[in-house]
């Protein structure tokens, strides 16, 4: 989706999500801390931090995390959130086109892949591939009802698990009524 769409949401509402007051939100965030499968990693990526409720979240578990929106005004919320983590730094960046030339052992994925196309799913496919380190994460985390988005939140997690086979195995599984969380894990033997 464009990147004005998410500048009109933000422009609207300042949490257009409801990432800090939801209670689905603050379960749901609460399931992807707990099926991280490492206690800690040393290079994190969140790819749509938003507000950065999240990124503080999980920053504890990170020795350096990046994190990435494409609305600018997302970014000055995240920005402030984690002022006090200087371990973690924002970009402005719309994937999978622009991506950062690091390499990571987990790579956050909450809520975003189903805003992509099929074109721009295999491109992220491979934008993964380039950067998970050997026995790196991922985690997927997609709500599971009616989108208007190109995808929904199964046909997302389900064509980037599709995707992956040949360097990711899906590691764990879960779902509840309204979304859906998958950790795929890079085989030891898959290199970057």
């Amino acid at each position: 989706m464009p990147a004005s769409y998410f500048d009109e949401r933000y422009a609207e509402n300042p949490d257009p999500w409801e990432f800090e007051t939801s209670d689905y939100e603050r379960a749901k965030y609460a399931a992807t801390r707990a099926a991280l499968p490492q206690a800690r990693y040393a290079s994190a990526l969140e790819v749509g931090c938003s507000i950065g409720v999240l990124t503080e979240a999980s920053g504890e578990r990170c020795d350096a995390l990046v994190s990435l929106d494409l609305a600018e005004r997302a970014l000055s919320r995240a920005r402030e959130r984690c002022r006090d983590l200087s371990h973690v730094r924002f970009e402005l960046a719309q994937v999978p086109g622009q991506w950062p030339g690091n390499s990571f052992d987990l790579i956050l994925l909450s809520e975003v892949v189903y805003y992509l196309d099929a074109g721009d799913l295999t491109r992220l496919v491979d934008r993964v591939q380039g950067c998970l380190r050997p026995g790196g994460d991922v985690v997927l985390v997609h709500r599971t009802g009616e989108t208007h988005y190109p995808l929904t939140g199964d046909e997302a997690a389900e064509r980037f698990i599709d995707g992956t086979r040949a360097f990711l195995r899906v590691f764990g599984q879960s779902r509840t009524d309204k979304y859906r969380l998958d950790v795929p894990a890079r085989h030891e033997d898959a290199r970057p």
